[in-house]
């Protein structure tokens, strides 16, 4: 998995795609918070902080985009899992739709020279004779 660093400018590209990241998970199938945070943290890069994933299912349970419940299974703590609803589902593919644009684009910018060019190994000229016409 890759690092992404504590740079603050991928501290803000994290913040940004962490929603839509929890939503895809629980498109997979309900988990319960500490699970999300243990996924996220397994993706490489994408978690920094435990504390960023329960303040960001409160936001998106606000928004209704998941739904809770507690489930107290016997002999287990209770646990608080989360749902997708079908609006949050809506929001997922929408994001999916335009990732891959946005993502080419950034790249795009950040890396001009190989979005035109492939990467190619520079070969070495030999220098030209002017006075034989060579």
């Amino acid at each position: 998995m890759c690092d992404l660093g504590n740079d603050p400018g991928m501290t803000e590209l994290r913040r940004g795609v962490l929603g839509p990241c929890v939503l895809a998970l629980l498109d997979e199938r309900p988990r319960f918070g500490l699970e999300l945070v243990r996924d996220l943290a397994a993706a490489g890069g994408l978690l920094t902080s435990d504390g960023t994933v329960y303040p960001l299912l409160n936001r998106l349970r606000d928004a209704g985009l998941v739904t809770s419940e507690w489930h107290d299974k016997e002999g287990e703590r209770a646990r608080r899992y989360y749902f997708i609803t079908g609006e949050g589902r809506e929001q997922l593919k929408s994001f999916r739709a335009g990732w891959t644009d946005f993502a080419a684009t950034v790249e795009s910018v950040l890396f001009p020279s190989s979005a035109e060019h492939p990467q190619r190994t520079p070969t070495r000229k030999e220098p030209r004779d002017e006075r034989h016409g060579a």
